[in-house]
């Protein structure tokens, strides 16, 4: 049966029949046989057949499939033992969706699409060769990791791996904009290339002057963001990957500029269509200040970037609004204008509402946690990445006279519920980090120069976690519970220990660490002073029991990674950040990210078959309790468990909260009502700002008649 003709199949009708309960149970072994049938009908019949390994990878790399060079760093035989441990290992996807969704989305086909070239064993085995790079110690162990699926590449790098037509291993990028007709033209220029590599990509607008600023001596010149903004968004449908994918992008602006209100007012349903943006996302940064005069019902003044530049011979981003507020209010040179704190904040809720935009980045919040020397002015598309920033100069002939640092996200992720069942978490982690290591590497984005430097410097990845409500439920653990939050603290504390341990061996063994690493706080020691306490240690005894065959790291062991990073220092700026997670959770079959589930019998419509039902992970009668759907939850439940990770997070968390138009009652005890209303996120956002939240992804309002508004997450987005 050809893969183009989906035909009269019974695994489609199968899994359907999840949704129809049988005596009032929910039917899950229709998922097991809908799997089968998935197997029977459709992967066994169209996969092309090879006598051995070798055999496959001679073909493939005849054809122009896969790279011959990667292969090239190892012998036959020593892939052939690789292969044949992976078939041992005796894999078998656990739902119907993760098969089909790794079939459909990651496995190689024919030029034709009439025939699957890979199973998940031969992906899962170019992964570890290429991320290897000839060392076979690390391809056995990465091999192992991804089998057991313990660590989970990110999209782009699961699906690129070792092919000889593929996009980047990365998975977005950030760049920002100085307040010059030659950065703005190189911008778009640089939208239009990451787009085109299959990039999401992050924009801040902050350092650009208002509308009505002047222009060489010229008032009223200025245009201000929003048409720039029109033409990021005409860059990215424009270069749009081969008509494929829609190229998606997020701009940037700060609380305090005087284009706030019309920047948001561009995402309304009823902006004039000279303005609306449909497609570009918005996202706004809020100094620690705001929220004060919010709090007070004051009201607050907005500052020209072009003064403020002007006067402080810096970009708008790198001057701290809350420590300079009251200075930039009694400066005269400052060009000002007042609003009311108050009015905004309800502005903001109104279009998360309507639309599930801005997302916010308390960008206070993320310096004071941040241990590198610089500042982090913005984010990402999914607002989880947080790295310093430097602007670049560039002259009239579009040359840089001095070039700044951008940002290129080089992304994986763990899964907990399996990495729990790990024999060696800290092996486990060391593994990932050397394959991370190797996209960060190999990353080399010439179309961007910002982009190639910053990367060059910084050797930064991303590594998040997903499966956390999977692990949760399985354990009969609520979601936002004491213990809940405990375990979610000692699983991160976990993963920054291990991923320290090794970046400090990796710059060891090459002499060398991230620039700037003399000025970190790792170099003198202070970002270990809240570990050398010994405070991070299991205390409940649910907890206790969940990591009792684990190593946790005493206070004389982080005394001695204290030594061991000021003498040797550490080969990575950056080390985790927590992405939201798509496609690939499925394929592992837990939850995404380490957010709550939306449903316990999850809706995917998928393009031109339909409907697919997707039962949580371990769904069962003794689990049914513990998955409560997060449309259902106390968001500050979620903020808790957040917070939580967050503290040992280097960067940022993609938090998402889930609202309904009418919320269950008795669920918030502030509210005398069950509608939801602007006031219920003000008091949400606030919760997370004192809790130490870095950043808020979108909001995603469930309404009455089951539309879900701001769940229209791009492609480019998730990992």
């Amino acid at each position: 049966m050809s893969l183009k003709d989906l035909g009269d199949v019974s695994y489609f009708r199968l899994n359907n029949e999840i949704n129809r309960p049988v005596d009032g149970q929910i039917p899950l072994n229709k998922d097991k046989e809908a799997l089968e049938a998935f197997f029977k009908e459709n992967v066994l019949p169209n996969s092309m057949a090879f006598d051995s390994i070798t055999d496959k990878i001679k073909f493939l790399v005849e054809n122009d499939y896969i790279e011959s060079e990667f292969i090239a760093k190892y012998k036959p035989e020593f892939i052939e033992s690789l292969a044949k441990d992976l078939q041992a290992a005796d894999f078998h996807f656990q739902s119907f969706m993760a098969a089909y969704k790794f079939y459909q989305q990651y496995a190689l086909k024919t030029n034709d699409g009439e025939a699957y070239l890979e199973s998940i064993e031969d992906r899962v085995l170019f992964n570890a060769l290429y991320f290897a790079d000839g060392n076979e110690d690390l391809a056995q162990d990465l091999a192992r990791e991804m089998i057991a699926q313990r660590y989970q590449p990110a999209t782009p790098s699961f699906l690129n791996a070792g092919r000889s037509r593929r996009g980047e291993l990365v998975s977005c990028f950030l760049i920002q904009v100085t307040d010059d007709m030659n950065a703005i033209g190189r911008s778009i220029n640089s939208a239009l290339q990451l787009s085109r590599i299959g990039g999401g990509v992050g924009i801040s607008l902050s350092n650009l002057r208002e509308a009505g600023a002047p222009i060489k001596g010229y008032a009223g010149a200025a245009s201000g963001v929003v048409p720039i903004m029109k033409l990021f968004e005409d860059s990215f449908s424009y270069s749009n990957q081969l008509g494929q994918r829609q190229g998606a992008g997020v701009v940037y602006l700060d609380v305090f500029h005087p284009d706030i209100l019309n920047f948001l007012s561009t995402k309304k349903e009823n902006a004039d269509e000279k303005v609306r943006v449909k497609t570009l996302s918005l996202g706004v940064t809020v100094p620690d200040k705001f929220y004060e005069l919010a709090r007070k019902n004051e009201d607050m003044y907005l500052f020209s970037p072009y003064t403020v530049e002007k006067e402080y011979g810096l970009p708008y981003n790198y001057i701290n609004i809350t420590e300079k507020y009251d200075e930039l209010v009694a400066n005269p040179n400052i060009t000002k204008t007042k609003i009311s704190a108050r009015e905004l904040e309800t502005e903001i809720s109104k279009l998360q509402q309507e639309s599930g935009y801005p997302y916010i980045v308390n960008v206070d919040t993320a310096n004071r946690s941040n241990p590198i020397d610089g500042k982090i002015v913005m984010s990402n598309l999914c607002s989880e990445i947080l790295q310093v920033q430097k602007p670049s100069l560039i002259n009239d002939a579009q040359e840089f006279v001095k070039m700044g640092t951008d940002i290129s996200c080089n992304l994986g992720s763990t899964n907990i519920v399996n990495m729990m069942a790990s024999p060696d978490f800290g092996r486990s982690i060391k593994a990932i980090t050397r394959a991370l290591t190797f996209v960060t590497d190999s990353s080399n984005i010439e179309a961007v120069p910002t982009i190639k430097n910053g990367n060059a410097q910084a050797h930064t990845f991303g590594l998040g976690a997903m499966g956390l409500h999977s692990f949760l439920a399985r354990n009969h653990i609520e979601y936002g519970s004491p213990e809940s939050i405990e375990f979610t603290d000692i699983y991160f504390m976990l993963m920054n220990y291990w991923t320290l341990v090794e970046s400090n061996n990796i710059a060891r063994e090459r002499g060398e660490s991230f620039v700037g690493f003399e000025k970190s706080k790792y170099a003198d020691g202070t970002y270990f002073d809240k570990y050398v306490t010994g405070q991070f240690q299991p205390k409940s005894a649910k907890v206790k029991e969940l990591f009792a065959k684990h190593f946790i790291p005493q206070a004389k062991d982080w005394e001695a990674l204290r030594q061991a990073v000021m003498k040797d220092g550490l080969y990575h700026q950056n080390r985790l950040a927590v992405a939201p997670n798509g496609s690939i959770s499925y394929i592992n079959d837990v939850s995404a990210s380490i957010h709550p589930i939306i449903q316990r019998i999850e809706e995917r419509q998928e393009k031109k078959i339909g409907k697919i039902y997707y039962p949580a992970s371990g769904l069962s009668t003794d689990t049914i309790p513990y998955y409560t759907s997060a449309y259902d939850m106390d968001m500050r439940k979620v903020i808790d468990v957040y917070a939580a990770a967050t503290q040992h997070v280097d960067q940022g968390l993609s938090l998402t909260l889930f609202m309904r138009s009418e919320l269950p009652q008795g669920l918030y005890e502030w509210k005398t009502e069950n509608k939801q209303t602007t006031r219920d996120l003000s008091i949400l956002r606030n919760y997370a700002f004192n809790k130490g939240i870095k950043s808020i992804y979108y909001v995603r309002t469930f309404t009455d008649n089951g539309d879900e508004v701001g769940a229209n997450q791009c492609e480019s987005c998730v990992i």
